[in-house]
């Protein structure tokens, strides 16, 4: 088992870290034999069709409804829970390594977050590389965010998973900065395991190579590239590790701590603390890359998806 820090951070406010419960290590050790078989081999568009149907098996959440629509010009579908806040909305990101995933098969897992949020979600079918490499994808969020402001939403958080995260946090920073931010201004945002840096400069993406059953650094290698094309890694469009993180809203942080991204988040947290955001990083010990995906199955994955929709609705309450 891994340890995700030092003893000094763990009495550090913005860091928790959570033990591996005897029946998440059984699952996990589990899933491990049938996984890491196809350890790193999703590659190219060809994985599509394969990423979507992993996605498509997390189980739907009680009492949220589905349909589809456009916001901002960009279609995807609504997560819609019976108990939500009015005139607050949540614009999620999907996963996928920016070559994969699509609304339609991220759809059970975001009715987690909308029914424990209790806000209604959108998750838009952004452009994915490499046929629409950056800064496409970003550019369709952006429109997405938009659309939900120009529909009257007085209260709109960002959530991501992997790449994103990486989406939510970019569009976060972006939004905090820009000349017409003044309404624009998210009230939250929440990443699972983000793509914080493309430059894949983060000591896990080695010391979590064995540990991390899903991914290879090759593998990352060849998907970031497409996505970025001839594009800076380091632009802080790209990779948020490098932005102003000033004056952003409050921002929570869940990774599983054996996953090749783990210091992706850690590094990003560290720096926004140092910026003065609100923000917090919650370690999940002994669990990989996605891992609230297996909602219903894991502690870890309830656990966590618990956290974020408390923390969303407190962000997310327009009667204040």
């Amino acid at each position: 088992m891994h340890t995700a820090a030092s003893p000094g951070r763990h009495r550090q406010s913005w860091y928790a870290e959570h033990p591996i419960a005897p029946a998440d290590a059984a699952f996990m050790a589990d899933l491990r034999v049938m996984v890491e078989p196809n350890k790193g081999r999703l590659q190219g568009v060809e994985a599509r069709a394969a990423f979507d149907s992993i996605m498509g098996h997390v189980p739907a959440a009680e009492g949220v409804t589905y349909r589809t629509d456009t916001v901002g010009g960009i279609s995807g579908w609504w997560c819609l829970p019976a108990q939500r806040e009015q005139g607050a909305a949540i614009l999620h990101l999907h996963g996928g390594w920016f070559n994969w995933g699509t609304a339609a098969a991220y759809r059970n897992l975001v009715g987690h977050i909308a029914a424990r949020a209790r806000s209604m979600t959108f998750v838009p079918d952004y452009r994915l590389a490499p046929e629409n490499p950056f800064p496409a994808g970003l550019r369709d969020v952006e429109a997405s965010y938009r659309g939900l402001v120009n529909l009257g939403f007085r209260a709109v958080a960002l959530s991501g998973d992997s790449a994103g995260g990486n989406l939510a946090l970019v569009l976060l920073a972006q939004l905090a900065s820009g000349p017409s931010s003044g309404a624009m201004v998210p009230a939250a945002a929440v990443a699972f395991s983000p793509v914080t840096d493309l430059t894949l400069g983060g000591s896990s993406i080695e010391t979590r190579a064995a540990a991390d059953p899903y991914f290879t650094r090759s593998q990352v290698e060849a998907l970031v590239r497409a996505y970025l094309g001839e594009a800076d890694p380091s632009d802080p469009l790209a990779s948020p590790l490098f932005g102003d993180l000033r004056g952003l809203a409050p921002v929570r942080v869940h990774v599983g701590d054996d996953e090749i991204l783990l210091e992706d988040s850690r590094r990003y947290v560290a720096r926004a603390i140092e910026a003065g955001v609100d923000a917090k990083l919650d370690v999940w010990v002994g669990v990989p890359h996605g891992f609230v995906g297996s909602v219903g199955s894991v502690s870890a994955a309830d656990q966590a998806l618990h956290a974020v929709g408390t923390f969303l609705r407190e962000q997310l309450r327009t009667d204040v």
